[in-house]
Protein backbone atom coordinates (compact mmCIF):
# COMPACT_ATOMS: atom_id res chain seq x y z
CA UNK A 1 0.00 0.00 0.00
CA UNK A 2 1.13 3.69 -0.63
CA UNK A 3 1.94 6.15 1.91
CA UNK A 4 0.71 10.04 1.15
CA UNK A 5 3.41 12.29 0.06
CA UNK A 6 3.79 15.49 2.43
CA UNK A 7 3.70 18.56 0.12
CA UNK A 8 2.66 22.17 1.65
CA UNK A 9 -0.81 21.78 -0.47
CA UNK A 10 -2.48 18.54 -0.67
CA UNK A 11 -3.29 17.50 -3.95
CA UNK A 12 -7.00 17.77 -3.49
CA UNK A 13 -9.28 19.72 -0.94
CA UNK A 14 -12.64 20.51 -0.74
CA UNK A 15 -14.07 22.87 1.82
CA UNK A 16 -17.97 23.87 2.69
CA UNK A 17 -19.08 21.84 -0.27
CA UNK A 18 -23.18 22.03 -0.56
CA UNK A 19 -25.54 21.70 -2.76
CA UNK A 20 -29.53 21.04 -2.88
CA UNK A 21 -31.96 20.01 -4.65
CA UNK A 22 -35.37 21.21 -4.75
CA UNK A 23 -34.37 22.51 -1.29
CA UNK A 24 -33.50 19.16 0.22
CA UNK A 25 -29.54 19.74 1.12
CA UNK A 26 -27.56 16.76 -0.46
CA UNK A 27 -24.51 17.98 0.47
CA UNK A 28 -23.96 20.26 3.79
CA UNK A 29 -20.61 21.53 4.06
CA UNK A 30 -18.12 18.61 3.35
CA UNK A 31 -14.77 18.82 3.42
CA UNK A 32 -12.65 16.38 2.05
CA UNK A 33 -8.44 16.25 1.47
CA UNK A 34 -6.76 13.74 -0.90
CA UNK A 35 -3.02 13.95 -1.00
CA UNK A 36 -0.42 12.97 -3.66
CA UNK A 37 0.02 9.10 -3.94
CA UNK A 38 -2.85 8.18 -1.72
CA UNK A 39 -5.68 5.67 -2.20
CA UNK A 40 -8.81 7.18 -0.19
CA UNK A 41 -11.86 5.66 0.46
CA UNK A 42 -15.08 7.37 0.20
CA UNK A 43 -18.34 5.45 2.08
CA UNK A 44 -21.56 6.27 3.33
CA UNK A 45 -24.87 4.35 2.91
CA UNK A 46 -27.76 5.28 0.09
CA UNK A 47 -28.22 8.83 0.54
CA UNK A 48 -24.69 9.46 2.20
CA UNK A 49 -23.80 12.14 -0.72
CA UNK A 50 -20.84 9.93 -2.28
CA UNK A 51 -22.32 10.56 -5.56
CA UNK A 52 -23.44 13.89 -5.12
CA UNK A 53 -19.75 14.90 -4.14
CA UNK A 54 -18.14 13.53 -7.45
CA UNK A 55 -20.66 14.81 -9.38
CA UNK A 56 -20.07 18.44 -8.01
CA UNK A 57 -16.10 18.32 -8.18
CA UNK A 58 -15.85 17.20 -11.58
CA UNK A 59 -18.54 19.57 -12.98
CA UNK A 60 -21.57 17.37 -13.42
CA UNK A 61 -23.35 19.55 -11.89
CA UNK A 62 -22.72 22.84 -10.00
CA UNK A 63 -22.15 23.46 -6.38
CA UNK A 64 -23.86 25.85 -4.28
CA UNK A 65 -21.42 27.00 -2.31
CA UNK A 66 -17.63 25.90 -0.44
CA UNK A 67 -14.24 25.77 -2.51
CA UNK A 68 -12.05 22.76 -4.61
CA UNK A 69 -8.51 23.27 -5.41
CA UNK A 70 -5.76 21.38 -7.19
CA UNK A 71 -2.11 21.50 -5.84
CA UNK A 72 -3.33 25.14 -4.15
CA UNK A 73 -5.09 26.31 -7.39
CA UNK A 74 -9.05 27.09 -7.16
CA UNK A 75 -10.85 25.34 -9.69
CA UNK A 76 -14.36 25.24 -10.96
CA UNK A 77 -14.92 23.13 -13.80
CA UNK A 78 -18.49 23.06 -15.64
CA UNK A 79 -18.30 19.55 -17.27
CA UNK A 80 -16.62 16.28 -17.41
CA UNK A 81 -14.59 17.55 -20.15
CA UNK A 82 -13.66 20.84 -17.83
CA UNK A 83 -12.62 18.45 -15.09
CA UNK A 84 -10.63 15.82 -17.33
CA UNK A 85 -8.56 18.94 -18.24
CA UNK A 86 -7.95 20.10 -15.52
CA UNK A 87 -6.59 16.29 -14.00
CA UNK A 88 -10.09 15.19 -12.50
CA UNK A 89 -11.02 11.65 -13.96
CA UNK A 90 -13.75 9.61 -13.30
CA UNK A 91 -14.28 6.17 -14.10
CA UNK A 92 -17.65 4.64 -13.47
CA UNK A 93 -19.35 1.04 -12.33
CA UNK A 94 -20.12 1.40 -16.22
CA UNK A 95 -17.57 1.56 -18.03
CA UNK A 96 -18.15 4.74 -20.44
CA UNK A 97 -16.56 3.32 -23.56
CA UNK A 98 -17.26 2.30 -26.80
CA UNK A 99 -17.38 -1.29 -27.12
CA UNK A 100 -17.94 -1.44 -30.83
CA UNK A 101 -14.41 0.66 -31.37
CA UNK A 102 -11.22 -1.27 -30.71
CA UNK A 103 -9.28 -0.65 -27.60
CA UNK A 104 -6.86 1.44 -29.63
CA UNK A 105 -9.56 3.93 -30.45
CA UNK A 106 -11.11 4.21 -27.50
CA UNK A 107 -7.78 4.85 -25.81
CA UNK A 108 -7.50 8.04 -28.36
CA UNK A 109 -10.78 9.05 -28.52
CA UNK A 110 -11.18 12.64 -30.27
CA UNK A 111 -7.25 12.63 -29.52
CA UNK A 112 -6.41 10.41 -32.67
CA UNK A 113 -2.79 11.18 -33.98
CA UNK A 114 -3.51 12.23 -37.51
CA UNK A 115 -1.31 13.33 -40.87
CA UNK A 116 -2.56 15.72 -43.36
CA UNK A 117 -5.92 15.27 -41.84
CA UNK A 118 -5.82 11.26 -41.82
CA UNK A 119 -5.61 9.41 -38.56
CA UNK A 120 -2.32 7.55 -38.27
CA UNK A 121 -4.08 3.75 -36.99
CA UNK A 122 -0.29 2.29 -37.43
CA UNK A 123 1.28 5.07 -34.79
CA UNK A 124 -2.17 4.96 -32.85
CA UNK A 125 -2.34 1.05 -32.13
CA UNK A 126 1.63 1.12 -31.21
CA UNK A 127 1.33 4.08 -28.76
CA UNK A 128 -1.68 2.00 -27.75
CA UNK A 129 0.52 -1.16 -27.15
CA UNK A 130 2.79 0.93 -24.94
CA UNK A 131 0.02 2.54 -22.55
CA UNK A 132 -1.16 -1.24 -21.87
CA UNK A 133 1.91 -2.26 -21.21
CA UNK A 134 2.33 0.10 -18.95
CA UNK A 135 -0.82 -1.39 -17.26
CA UNK A 136 0.41 -5.15 -18.05
CA UNK A 137 -2.53 -5.83 -20.69
CA UNK A 138 -0.97 -7.89 -23.08
CA UNK A 139 -3.96 -7.36 -25.31
CA UNK A 140 -3.97 -6.54 -29.36
CA UNK A 141 -5.07 -2.97 -29.29
CA UNK A 142 -6.71 -3.42 -32.42
CA UNK A 143 -9.38 -5.37 -31.32
CA UNK A 144 -12.73 -4.39 -30.14
CA UNK A 145 -12.80 -3.45 -26.84
CA UNK A 146 -16.10 -5.34 -26.46
CA UNK A 147 -14.47 -8.44 -27.27
CA UNK A 148 -12.93 -8.19 -23.37
CA UNK A 149 -13.39 -8.67 -20.15
CA UNK A 150 -15.12 -5.78 -18.10
CA UNK A 151 -11.89 -6.01 -16.05
CA UNK A 152 -10.16 -5.32 -19.06
CA UNK A 153 -12.80 -2.56 -19.82
CA UNK A 154 -12.11 -1.02 -16.60
CA UNK A 155 -8.94 -1.04 -17.13
CA UNK A 156 -8.31 0.85 -20.64
CA UNK A 157 -10.63 3.59 -19.10
CA UNK A 158 -7.98 4.24 -16.35
CA UNK A 159 -5.53 3.90 -18.95
CA UNK A 160 -6.84 6.37 -20.54
CA UNK A 161 -7.91 8.60 -18.09
CA UNK A 162 -4.31 8.59 -16.64
CA UNK A 163 -3.01 9.10 -20.48
CA UNK A 164 -4.97 12.46 -19.94
CA UNK A 165 -2.79 13.24 -17.55
CA UNK A 166 -5.31 13.01 -14.76
CA UNK A 167 -3.65 13.71 -11.04
CA UNK A 168 -7.06 12.84 -9.13
CA UNK A 169 -8.60 9.11 -10.39
CA UNK A 170 -11.80 8.79 -9.20
CA UNK A 171 -12.78 5.01 -9.28
CA UNK A 172 -16.62 4.61 -8.75
CA UNK A 173 -17.56 1.29 -7.84
CA UNK A 174 -14.81 -0.14 -10.38
CA UNK A 175 -15.09 -3.50 -8.32
CA UNK A 176 -19.01 -4.59 -8.57
CA UNK A 177 -18.73 -6.97 -11.15
CA UNK A 178 -14.91 -8.20 -11.09
CA UNK A 179 -13.92 -11.66 -9.94
CA UNK A 180 -11.70 -11.92 -6.83
CA UNK A 181 -8.53 -12.29 -9.50
CA UNK A 182 -9.36 -9.08 -11.79
CA UNK A 183 -10.02 -7.37 -8.14
CA UNK A 184 -6.45 -7.86 -7.46
CA UNK A 185 -5.01 -6.81 -10.92
CA UNK A 186 -6.98 -3.60 -10.35
CA UNK A 187 -5.54 -3.58 -7.18
CA UNK A 188 -1.95 -3.93 -8.37
CA UNK A 189 -2.54 -1.05 -10.98
CA UNK A 190 -3.87 1.38 -8.22
CA UNK A 191 -0.65 0.90 -6.00
CA UNK A 192 1.20 1.54 -8.65
CA UNK A 193 -0.47 4.65 -10.08
CA UNK A 194 -0.51 5.69 -6.76
CA UNK A 195 3.20 5.20 -6.03
CA UNK A 196 3.93 7.79 -9.29
CA UNK A 197 2.04 10.57 -7.42
CA UNK A 198 -1.28 10.43 -8.52
CA UNK A 199 -4.34 10.63 -5.80
CA UNK A 200 -7.09 8.07 -6.17
CA UNK A 201 -10.57 8.18 -4.41
CA UNK A 202 -11.46 4.45 -4.35
CA UNK A 203 -15.61 4.53 -3.78
CA UNK A 204 -16.92 0.78 -2.62
CA UNK A 205 -19.28 -0.98 -0.70
CA UNK A 206 -16.48 -4.16 -0.01
CA UNK A 207 -15.24 -3.52 3.26
CA UNK A 208 -12.98 -5.99 2.87
CA UNK A 209 -11.61 -4.44 -0.35
CA UNK A 210 -11.02 -0.78 1.38
CA UNK A 211 -8.79 -2.56 4.56
CA UNK A 212 -7.01 -4.33 1.32
CA UNK A 213 -6.11 -1.25 -0.81
CA UNK A 214 -6.71 1.56 0.72
CA UNK A 215 -4.27 5.22 2.61
CA UNK A 216 -7.40 6.60 3.92
CA UNK A 217 -11.23 6.52 4.69
CA UNK A 218 -13.67 9.10 4.68
CA UNK A 219 -17.33 8.67 5.44
CA UNK A 220 -20.12 10.35 4.53
CA UNK A 221 -23.97 9.98 6.08
CA UNK A 222 -26.75 12.54 4.77
CA UNK A 223 -24.73 14.65 3.20
CA UNK A 224 -22.49 15.56 5.91
CA UNK A 225 -19.05 14.59 7.09
CA UNK A 226 -18.65 12.28 9.64
CA UNK A 227 -14.86 12.02 9.67
CA UNK A 228 -11.63 10.84 8.36
CA UNK A 229 -9.34 8.18 9.57
CA UNK A 230 -5.96 6.28 8.55
CA UNK A 231 -7.13 2.88 7.45
CA UNK A 232 -5.12 1.60 9.81
CA UNK A 233 -6.33 3.07 12.53
CA UNK A 234 -10.29 2.35 11.92
CA UNK A 235 -11.18 -1.11 13.67
CA UNK A 236 -14.34 -2.79 11.24
CA UNK A 237 -17.13 -2.09 13.94
CA UNK A 238 -16.03 1.86 14.48
CA UNK A 239 -16.32 2.60 10.61
CA UNK A 240 -20.02 0.34 10.47
CA UNK A 241 -20.93 2.68 13.72
CA UNK A 242 -19.79 5.71 11.36
CA UNK A 243 -22.04 4.69 8.31
CA UNK A 244 -25.05 3.77 10.23
CA UNK A 245 -24.82 6.50 12.66
CA UNK A 246 -25.41 4.35 15.41
CA UNK A 247 -23.26 3.73 18.61
CA UNK A 248 -23.06 0.14 20.20
CA UNK A 249 -24.24 1.30 23.56
CA UNK A 250 -27.22 2.85 21.60
CA UNK A 251 -27.68 -0.13 19.51
CA UNK A 252 -28.18 -2.74 22.76
CA UNK A 253 -30.68 -0.77 24.30
CA UNK A 254 -32.73 -0.80 21.53
CA UNK A 255 -32.43 -3.89 20.52
CA UNK A 256 -35.18 -5.77 22.58
CA UNK A 257 -38.69 -5.02 22.03
CA UNK A 258 -41.01 -6.36 24.60
CA UNK A 259 -43.18 -7.73 21.37
CA UNK A 260 -40.47 -8.89 19.66
CA UNK A 261 -42.16 -11.77 17.05
CA UNK A 262 -40.60 -15.45 17.32
CA UNK A 263 -43.31 -17.90 17.11
CA UNK A 264 -42.64 -19.00 13.35
CA UNK A 265 -39.33 -20.31 13.46
CA UNK A 266 -39.71 -23.84 14.90
CA UNK A 267 -42.90 -24.64 13.90
CA UNK A 268 -43.73 -23.98 10.09
CA UNK A 269 -43.02 -26.37 7.32
CA UNK A 270 -41.04 -25.78 4.82
CA UNK A 271 -42.22 -24.03 1.71
CA UNK A 272 -38.56 -22.97 0.26
CA UNK A 273 -35.35 -24.77 0.12
CA UNK A 274 -32.52 -23.72 -1.30
CA UNK A 275 -29.26 -25.29 -1.26
CA UNK A 276 -25.80 -23.48 -3.08
CA UNK A 277 -28.00 -21.34 -4.45
CA UNK A 278 -26.07 -18.64 -6.25
CA UNK A 279 -24.22 -16.68 -9.54
CA UNK A 280 -20.59 -16.02 -9.81
CA UNK A 281 -20.02 -12.46 -9.72
CA UNK A 282 -23.27 -11.66 -8.79
CA UNK A 283 -23.98 -13.78 -5.20
CA UNK A 284 -22.08 -16.54 -3.62
CA UNK A 285 -23.68 -19.69 -3.36
CA UNK A 286 -26.11 -19.66 0.30
CA UNK A 287 -28.32 -22.72 1.54
CA UNK A 288 -31.39 -21.13 2.69
CA UNK A 289 -34.43 -22.77 3.68
CA UNK A 290 -37.97 -20.90 3.78
CA UNK A 291 -41.02 -21.75 6.08
CA UNK A 292 -44.36 -20.77 7.06
CA UNK A 293 -45.42 -18.17 9.76
CA UNK A 294 -41.25 -17.00 9.63
CA UNK A 295 -40.03 -13.74 9.07
CA UNK A 296 -36.20 -14.05 7.56
CA UNK A 297 -34.63 -10.41 7.79
CA UNK A 298 -31.46 -10.05 5.10
CA UNK A 299 -29.26 -7.92 6.96
CA UNK A 300 -26.17 -5.83 5.75
CA UNK A 301 -24.51 -2.60 4.39
CA UNK A 302 -25.99 -1.30 0.78
CA UNK A 303 -23.99 -3.54 -1.46
CA UNK A 304 -23.72 -6.41 0.60
CA UNK A 305 -25.56 -8.58 -1.67
CA UNK A 306 -29.22 -8.64 0.25
CA UNK A 307 -31.36 -7.15 -2.87
CA UNK A 308 -29.26 -9.62 -5.40
CA UNK A 309 -30.21 -12.42 -3.13
CA UNK A 310 -33.82 -11.31 -3.20
CA UNK A 311 -33.77 -11.17 -6.79
CA UNK A 312 -32.38 -14.89 -7.30
CA UNK A 313 -35.02 -15.97 -5.16
CA UNK A 314 -37.95 -14.19 -6.91
CA UNK A 315 -35.96 -15.19 -10.50
CA UNK A 316 -35.42 -11.80 -10.92
CA UNK A 317 -31.72 -13.34 -11.73
CA UNK A 318 -31.33 -16.62 -12.83
CA UNK A 319 -29.11 -19.00 -10.60
CA UNK A 320 -26.22 -20.48 -11.90
CA UNK A 321 -24.85 -23.02 -9.23
CA UNK A 322 -27.35 -25.10 -6.48
CA UNK A 323 -30.96 -26.23 -6.53
CA UNK A 324 -34.23 -25.34 -5.47
CA UNK A 325 -37.28 -26.74 -3.84
CA UNK A 326 -40.63 -25.43 -3.20
CA UNK A 327 -43.26 -27.37 -1.45
CA UNK A 328 -40.86 -30.47 -1.95
CA UNK A 329 -40.90 -30.80 -5.78
CA UNK A 330 -37.03 -29.31 -7.73
CA UNK A 331 -38.22 -26.26 -9.54
CA UNK A 332 -35.68 -23.90 -12.21
CA UNK A 333 -36.62 -19.98 -11.58
CA UNK A 334 -35.31 -18.73 -14.77
CA UNK A 335 -37.84 -15.45 -14.73
CA UNK A 336 -40.04 -14.13 -12.46
CA UNK A 337 -43.56 -15.63 -13.88
CA UNK A 338 -41.66 -19.09 -12.96
CA UNK A 339 -41.60 -17.53 -9.11
CA UNK A 340 -45.35 -16.09 -9.48
CA UNK A 341 -46.61 -19.71 -10.51
CA UNK A 342 -45.12 -21.27 -7.19
CA UNK A 343 -46.98 -18.03 -5.37
CA UNK A 344 -44.04 -15.95 -4.78
CA UNK A 345 -44.34 -12.18 -4.34
CA UNK A 346 -41.38 -9.13 -4.56
CA UNK A 347 -42.00 -5.61 -3.82
CA UNK A 348 -38.83 -3.70 -4.68
CA UNK A 349 -37.20 -0.91 -3.02
CA UNK A 350 -37.29 1.31 -5.74
CA UNK A 351 -40.87 1.56 -5.80
CA UNK A 352 -41.14 4.10 -8.17
CA UNK A 353 -39.10 2.58 -11.34
CA UNK A 354 -39.39 -1.14 -10.71
CA UNK A 355 -42.84 -0.76 -9.10
CA UNK A 356 -46.22 1.11 -9.21
CA UNK A 357 -47.23 1.95 -12.88
CA UNK A 358 -47.35 5.84 -11.92
CA UNK A 359 -50.07 6.39 -14.52
CA UNK A 360 -52.65 3.63 -13.98
CA UNK A 361 -54.94 3.71 -10.97
CA UNK A 362 -54.53 2.13 -7.53
CA UNK A 363 -57.15 -0.79 -9.35
CA UNK A 364 -54.49 -1.60 -11.69
CA UNK A 365 -52.02 -1.68 -9.93
CA UNK A 366 -53.40 -3.67 -7.25
CA UNK A 367 -54.73 -6.67 -10.28
CA UNK A 368 -51.30 -6.05 -12.29
CA UNK A 369 -49.65 -9.75 -11.07
CA UNK A 370 -52.96 -11.67 -10.63
CA UNK A 371 -53.71 -10.75 -14.23
CA UNK A 372 -49.76 -11.70 -15.28
CA UNK A 373 -50.42 -15.01 -13.77
CA UNK A 374 -53.68 -15.65 -15.33
CA UNK A 375 -52.28 -15.16 -18.84
CA UNK A 376 -53.75 -12.54 -21.48
CA UNK A 377 -56.36 -14.74 -22.82
CA UNK A 378 -57.97 -15.01 -18.94
CA UNK A 379 -58.94 -11.39 -18.62
CA UNK A 380 -60.16 -10.27 -14.77
CA UNK A 381 -63.87 -8.86 -15.23
CA UNK A 382 -63.65 -4.75 -14.41
CA UNK A 383 -67.05 -6.12 -11.20
CA UNK A 384 -63.95 -8.66 -9.76
CA UNK A 385 -61.39 -6.02 -10.41
CA UNK A 386 -63.32 -3.24 -8.18
CA UNK A 387 -64.08 -5.94 -5.62
CA UNK A 388 -60.47 -6.91 -5.11
CA UNK A 389 -59.18 -3.12 -5.01
CA UNK A 390 -61.75 -1.97 -2.49
CA UNK A 391 -61.19 -5.29 -0.57
CA UNK A 392 -57.32 -4.29 -0.27
CA UNK A 393 -57.80 -0.75 0.39
CA UNK A 394 -59.98 -1.49 3.28
CA UNK A 395 -58.01 -4.22 4.50
CA UNK A 396 -54.53 -2.21 4.05
CA UNK A 397 -56.35 1.42 4.73
CA UNK A 398 -54.83 2.80 1.47
CA UNK A 399 -55.89 6.64 1.37
CA UNK A 400 -57.33 8.14 -0.06
CA UNK A 401 -59.45 5.34 -0.71
CA UNK A 402 -60.53 5.70 -4.12
CA UNK A 403 -59.88 2.85 -6.64
CA UNK A 404 -59.06 4.96 -9.51
CA UNK A 405 -56.91 7.89 -8.19
CA UNK A 406 -53.50 7.45 -10.07
CA UNK A 407 -51.60 5.75 -7.86
CA UNK A 408 -48.69 8.26 -8.88
CA UNK A 409 -50.87 10.80 -6.78
CA UNK A 410 -50.59 8.98 -3.33
CA UNK A 411 -48.17 9.24 -0.78
CA UNK A 412 -44.74 6.80 -0.77
CA UNK A 413 -46.66 5.05 2.24
CA UNK A 414 -49.97 4.51 0.52
CA UNK A 415 -48.11 3.49 -2.75
CA UNK A 416 -46.31 0.87 -0.51
CA UNK A 417 -49.29 -0.51 0.87
CA UNK A 418 -50.58 -0.84 -2.76
CA UNK A 419 -47.95 -2.58 -3.87
CA UNK A 420 -48.49 -4.79 -0.79
CA UNK A 421 -51.70 -5.52 -1.82
CA UNK A 422 -51.24 -6.61 -5.77
CA UNK A 423 -49.16 -9.30 -3.98
CA UNK A 424 -52.26 -10.58 -1.57
CA UNK A 425 -54.20 -10.82 -4.06
CA UNK A 426 -52.92 -12.89 -5.57
CA UNK A 427 -52.42 -15.56 -2.26
CA UNK A 428 -48.75 -16.09 -1.96
CA UNK A 429 -46.95 -18.39 -0.09
CA UNK A 430 -43.94 -16.30 -0.28
CA UNK A 431 -43.28 -12.33 -0.13
CA UNK A 432 -40.04 -10.35 -0.25
CA UNK A 433 -40.38 -7.61 0.70
CA UNK A 434 -37.01 -5.18 0.42
CA UNK A 435 -36.46 -2.25 2.37
CA UNK A 436 -40.39 -1.69 2.54
CA UNK A 437 -40.83 0.95 5.27
CA UNK A 438 -38.04 3.82 3.69
CA UNK A 439 -39.05 7.15 2.43
CA UNK A 440 -42.52 6.59 4.11
CA UNK A 441 -43.49 8.99 7.38
CA UNK A 442 -43.73 7.68 10.79
CA UNK A 443 -47.47 6.19 10.84
CA UNK A 444 -47.05 4.60 7.51
CA UNK A 445 -44.20 2.91 8.68
CA UNK A 446 -45.75 1.52 12.00
CA UNK A 447 -48.83 0.26 9.53
CA UNK A 448 -46.13 -1.61 7.58
CA UNK A 449 -44.56 -3.17 10.31
CA UNK A 450 -48.17 -4.25 11.90
CA UNK A 451 -48.81 -5.67 8.63
CA UNK A 452 -46.11 -7.61 8.45
CA UNK A 453 -46.51 -9.45 12.14
CA UNK A 454 -50.19 -9.79 11.10
CA UNK A 455 -48.86 -11.96 7.87
CA UNK A 456 -46.77 -13.67 9.11
CA UNK A 457 -48.84 -14.62 11.74
CA UNK A 458 -51.49 -15.82 8.66
CA UNK A 459 -49.01 -18.17 7.71
CA UNK A 460 -47.18 -16.56 5.03
CA UNK A 461 -43.49 -16.78 4.64
CA UNK A 462 -42.03 -13.27 4.59
CA UNK A 463 -38.12 -12.29 3.35
CA UNK A 464 -37.62 -9.16 4.45
CA UNK A 465 -34.44 -6.30 3.51
CA UNK A 466 -34.17 -3.86 6.22
CA UNK A 467 -31.35 -1.17 6.62
CA UNK A 468 -32.99 -0.49 9.68
CA UNK A 469 -31.59 -2.67 12.17
CA UNK A 470 -33.78 -1.60 15.05
CA UNK A 471 -36.60 -2.49 13.31
CA UNK A 472 -35.42 -6.06 11.68
CA UNK A 473 -34.79 -7.41 15.05
CA UNK A 474 -38.60 -6.78 16.27
CA UNK A 475 -40.16 -8.70 13.86
CA UNK A 476 -37.56 -11.49 12.12
CA UNK A 477 -37.33 -14.83 13.51
CA UNK A 478 -34.11 -15.30 11.60
CA UNK A 479 -31.82 -12.94 10.60
CA UNK A 480 -29.27 -13.85 7.60
CA UNK A 481 -26.53 -11.42 7.77
CA UNK A 482 -24.48 -10.45 3.92
CA UNK A 483 -21.31 -9.07 3.51
CA UNK A 484 -19.13 -8.65 -0.15
CA UNK A 485 -22.00 -10.11 -1.85
CA UNK A 486 -21.81 -13.85 0.64
CA UNK A 487 -23.74 -14.83 3.56
CA UNK A 488 -21.38 -14.79 6.20
CA UNK A 489 -23.48 -15.52 9.71
CA UNK A 490 -26.98 -16.33 10.65
CA UNK A 491 -28.38 -15.38 13.91
CA UNK A 492 -31.85 -17.04 15.21
CA UNK A 493 -34.01 -16.53 18.56
CA UNK A 494 -33.14 -14.33 21.32
CA UNK A 495 -29.66 -14.28 19.47
CA UNK A 496 -31.20 -11.58 17.06
CA UNK A 497 -30.04 -8.41 18.12
CA UNK A 498 -28.87 -5.56 16.92
CA UNK A 499 -25.04 -5.46 18.59
CA UNK A 500 -24.79 -9.28 16.96
CA UNK A 501 -25.97 -7.92 13.65
CA UNK A 502 -22.77 -5.26 13.94
CA UNK A 503 -20.51 -7.61 15.20
CA UNK A 504 -21.75 -9.84 12.01
CA UNK A 505 -21.26 -7.09 9.31
CA UNK A 506 -17.63 -6.26 11.30
CA UNK A 507 -16.63 -9.58 10.86
CA UNK A 508 -13.53 -11.02 13.26
CA UNK A 509 -12.94 -8.48 15.16
CA UNK A 510 -12.60 -8.66 19.09
CA UNK A 511 -15.64 -6.87 21.13
CA UNK A 512 -12.73 -4.44 22.30
CA UNK A 513 -12.46 -2.67 18.51
CA UNK A 514 -15.92 -1.46 18.66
Amino acid sequence: MSSAHSNDAPLLAIRGLTKSFAGFPALQGVDFTLEAGEIHALLGENGAGKSTLIKTVTGIVTRDAGTVTLDGTPIAPRSGEAAQAAGLATVYQEVNLLPNLTVAQNLFLNREPTRFGLVRHGEMRRRAAAILAGFDLAIDPGTPLGDHSVAVQHLVAIARAVDLSARVLILDEPTASLDAHEVEILFRVMRRLAAKGLGIVFVTHFLDQVYAVTDRITVLRNGRLVGSWATADLPRMRLIQAMLGRELGEATAEAAPADRHRSGATEGSEIAVYEQFGKPGYVAPFDLTLRRGEVVGLAGLLGSGRTETARLLFGAEMAQTGRARIDGAPVRLRTPRDAIRHRFGYCPEERKTEGIIAELSVRDNIVLALQARRGPFRPIPRREQEALARRYIAMLDIRPPDPERPIGLLSGGNQQKALLARWLATEPQVLILDEPTRGIDVGAHAEIIRLIRQLCDGGLALVVISSELEEIVTYADRVVVMRDRTQIATLEGEAVDVTAILKAIAGDEPAEAA
